[in-house]
């Protein structure tokens, strides 16, 4: 029998505390941050710093019921070996991408300062980070093996952006047999329309990929 109980779409969710990893995805200040790759390309970084705060508080939650969590970050080498010709040519937008230098260093390039985890959710001691080369979690990382080890057989997802690299992992998490969960106000885009888009893409069809809800309700599953 579950453990936890959550209001959900398309119908509760459930889970097992011990089989069970929340994953915050690349929450840089790349993405998130004035200055970043995000705002580079044009975006407006308001909806991706908005989710901060109630992330703080499942990251906080989740902390205190020991629960396995996992940050990601997305990055490439810095001579860029690890990124594909096209990604490059498809970054570069504004006169702005990827390796070009920004105000927090070379943009999204591993080990500069825009590429780190903003200081609010910073990982703590025992909590893995993923530095990914694509969108997916999955590709080219050791996630899978990193839940293989631990017995995860259900995914609490979150970050930005919500139909690139959040979508992205919850499908590749899917078609290896997790049952993820999204929390619709711990994920960002920076167009609200590609936001209602995705949660719609989650759950219907019966959860297709998963469920999705709002962190309240599952830190009133957690303080139940």
């Amino acid at each position: 029998m579950a453990e936890y109980i959550v209001k959900a779409k398309p119908y509760e969710y459930e889970f097992d505390l011990d089989k069970t990893a929340l994953i915050i995805i690349d929450m840089q200040r790349d993405f998130c941050a004035s200055g970043g790759f995000g705002e580079k390309l044009g975006n407006d970084i308001t909806p991706t710093r908005a989710i901060i705060e109630p992330l703080q508080r499942v990251l906080e939650a989740a902390r205190e019921k020991d629960m396995f969590v996992i940050h990601t970050r997305e990055g490439h080498r810095p001579d860029l070996s690890d990124c594909p010709p096209s990604k490059l040519r498809r970054g570069k937008i504004q006169g702005a991408g990827i390796g070009d230098m920004g105000p927090m260093g070379r943009i999204l390039v591993r080990g500069e300062y825009g590429h780190d985890i903003v200081d609010e959710l910073k990982p703590i001691e025992g909590e893995p980070i993923i530095d990914k080369p694509g969108k997916g979690s999955f590709y080219q990382t050791d996630l899978d093996l990193l839940l293989y080890n631990r017995g995860i057989t259900h995914l609490i997802v979150t970050g930005v952006t919500t139909h690139v690299c959040v979508q992205s992992t919850i499908r590749e998490a899917n078609d290896r047999g997790f049952e993820c969960l999204m929390l619709e106000d711990c994920t960002a885009a920076f167009d609200p329309r590609d936001q209602e888009a995705s949660i719609r893409m989650i759950h219907q069809q019966g959860g297709i990929f998963g469920w999705t809800t709002e962190s309240k309700h599952l830190l009133e599953a957690l303080k139940g």
